[in-house]
């Protein structure tokens, strides 16, 4: 056996590491689809029929405790991503689900300016809570109404190049993948 065979062997019994991701946002604004698209087994939900009025009217299932993706990147990492639910009446779940997490994406639906306020509460959460990395995901860019990344990075308040608002349509895998990609960078940066 050649020693580049005894190296990958030798590499695959090696446990990888786990680099946890959250992704998190407001309601609706596209966490379980984000997931389902990239994840290369098939993600784990626990999305309930809609119940709430509004809710109801604008889409007809919620997630209720976390969604659960995974992704090889080498020999050695696989990225576990955890969606959190997006209602407040769930968001107990954010502690249980950000606790030993490298990296935060918060997805804001780019046509939707009324959930802003909510993204800005979700991205102050976590910020106070979770001094890691985060990225702010831009999400459905392919829709004629959508707020570009630098008019939601304004209206959002965030003054700072720590945090990237990256454009996102959670429907494709290569956009879902630059967003991961400039999330993991945020870590390196930070982690090394």
């Amino acid at each position: 056996m050649a020693t580049n065979e005894k190296d990958k062997q030798k590499n695959s019994n090696k446990p990888k590491k786990r680099i946890k991701i959250l992704i998190s946002g407001p309601f609706a604004a596209g966490k379980t689809q984000f997931i389902k698209t990239i994840s290369e087994i098939e993600p784990l939900t626990t999305e309930k029929q809609t119940t709430a009025g509004k809710e109801k009217s604008v889409k007809s299932h919620t997630t209720v405790a976390m969604d659960f993706g995974k992704i090889t990147i080498d020999d050695e990492h696989e990225l576990y991503l955890f969606g959190t639910p997006g209602q407040s009446r769930f968001d107990f779940m954010w502690d249980i689900l950000g606790k030993g997490a490298l990296g935060i994406i918060i997805l804001v639906d780019s046509t939707n300016p009324e959930t802003f306020h909510e993204a800005r509460q979700i991205i102050n959460y976590f910020e106070s809570r979770y001094p890691v990395p985060m990225v702010i995901g831009a999400n459905k860019q392919d829709l004629p109404n959508a707020w570009p990344p630098e008019m939601i990075k304004a209206a959002l308040n965030l003054d700072t190049e720590d945090i990237p608002v990256v454009p996102v349509v959670a429907t494709d895998k290569e956009s879902v993948k630059k967003a991961l990609l400039t999330l993991l960078e945020q870590i390196y940066k930070e982690f090394g």
